[in-house]
């Protein structure tokens, strides 16, 4: 009887054309978030690319079709890092841990805790952050069939996740009006140290936001969290999270 292998399957290496294609969408993607769809050309994202702007027509049928790749991008790495946080975003009541929801109030409490850090880690400190957000915020700014595909495949369902979440944590019904305008609170905060980077090393006297001054940002973020959890429990001692958390 032959005993079973423990060799790893072969990662399949990327072909040529599907390198070149997700080249064009990160280009396209910094690109249009820098200057906007119509300040941006398909020579400037071949160039960018380093593809042949013929590949553009090839792998999308034009521009528009490489914004909607773009915004598809967005949605595949934000439900990836938001899933990992808070579950599945596409109706799964379980996190990607496979643990199921215990009804825990504590439990929840913690996860709100671990989503606001790592969305700090992503937003604040991961480099391509920036050019999503850039791109987002263009998009909301002048809405188009991509911010539909963004809001559908992200806003709408990890805030809907977290108003669950919040709701597991306080008793507050998920879909009531505070529930939702305190969540939006809690992501915003987040956002604004990206959008306000600038500001923000100048004031704080920081070359750059990387992992060390993220951590700071985590901490008062969370605090905050802690304070607003607080008061709703009737001005008790702000929650701690459980250690090992």
């Amino acid at each position: 009887m032959s005993k079973p292998t423990n060799a790893k399957i072969p990662r399949r290496e990327a072909s040529p054309a599907e390198m070149t294609r997700a080249a064009l969408v990160r280009a396209a993607l910094k690109l249009f978030g820098r200057q906007g769809f119509d300040g941006t050309s398909t020579r400037e994202i071949a160039a960018e690319a380093r593809a042949n702007i013929g590949s553009i027509a090839y792998h999308f049928g034009g521009k528009e079709g490489l914004r909607t790749a773009a915004a598809d991008y967005i949605v595949d790495t934000i439900q990836t890092i938001a899933g990992q946080a808070i579950g599945n975003l596409q109706g799964s009541s379980e996190p990607e841990t496979g643990e199921p929801e215990t009804g825990d109030p504590e439990a929840a409490r913690a996860q709100l805790f671990t989503a606001l850090e790592r969305m700090v880690a992503f937003i604040v400190a991961r480099p391509e952050a920036g050019e999503i957000v850039q791109f987002v915020l263009r998009e909301l700014s002048h809405p188009t069939a991509a911010l539909d595909r963004i809001y559908d495949g992200v806003f709408e369902p990890t805030h809907r996740r977290l108003c669950l979440i919040w709701e597991q944590a306080t008793g507050e019904p998920a879909e009531s009006e505070a529930t939702r305008l305190t969540v939006f609170t809690l992501i915003g905060q987040v956002v604004y140290f990206r959008i306000g980077r600038e500001a923000v090393m100048r004031r704080m006297g920081w070359r750059a936001i990387g992992d060390a001054e993220a951590t700071k940002i985590a901490a008062a973020v969370t605090d905050n969290l802690s304070a607003i959890l607080a008061r709703r429990d009737f001005g008790s001692a702000p929650f701690n999270r459980p250690e090992g958390s």
